[in-house]
């Protein structure tokens, strides 16, 4: 009995390390992805919709500056009005990334749609009325500078059944550049990823 355990032990291992063997994790090149699509969205379409998104904004001039310094710029609501549990954060990021790589903006930190992203700003500030500190270090009233532009949008999506039994899923990355002085639009931009596989396939 023991010996037929032993074996049947031995067989179970060697199908778990058949197993393991099979399901080989390698890495992804990023740069060179010829990997399968997918339904949902992935990173290589996050970095589509920012990249269009950026050379669009480039290109329009609505980011040139008279005076040739840069603009400030403050993140508003960008809402995910898709199926799929993203954080809109993704898309952003990469913006605002390729925007302060162009010279063009500078991004505000201390206010934002969602209250400042680096509370910091504003708690570094509560030490004026602390003795342990050197006051002369402290930062003095006045200095947060106030944004110009604001950057807002949606992501959404849209499912639509095809004749043979397939599925269409289209995505929209819509983005609003305003004026925050006027309320003025001064740029829109809008990325579509359509996406066709099998009615089984889900998107979220």
């Amino acid at each position: 009995m023991k010996r037929f355990t032993t074996i049947i032990l031995s067989a179970l291992l060697a199908a778990g390390l058949m197993s393991g063997c099979a399901d080989k994790t390698e890495r992804i090149d990023i740069h060179d992805d010829k990997g399968d699509q997918v339904m949902g969205l992935d990173y290589r379409d996050f970095n589509q919709a920012a990249a269009e998104a950026v050379q669009s904004m480039l290109k329009s001039g609505a980011l040139d500056k008279k005076s040739g310094d840069r603009y400030v710029l403050a993140i508003s609501r960008v809402t995910n009005d898709t199926m799929q549990h993203i954080d809109t954060d993704q898309l952003i990021k990469k913006i605002r990334v390729e925007l302060l790589r162009s010279g063009k903006v500078v991004v505000t930190t201390a206010v934002s749609a969602n209250g400042a992203e680096d509370k910091m700003s504003k708690q570094a500030r509560e030490l004026r009325e602390d003795d342990e500190f050197n006051q002369r270090t402290v930062q003095e009233k006045g200095q947060l500078i106030a944004p110009d532009m604001s950057l807002s949008g949606k992501i959404l999506q849209r499912n639509v059944r095809m004749d043979d039994g397939r599925q269409q899923v289209e995505y929209y990355f819509m983005l609003s550049l305003t004026e925050i002085k006027t309320g003025l639009a001064w740029w829109e931009g809008e990325t579509i990823i359509g996406k066709r596989g099998s009615g089984k396939s889900v998107s979220w």
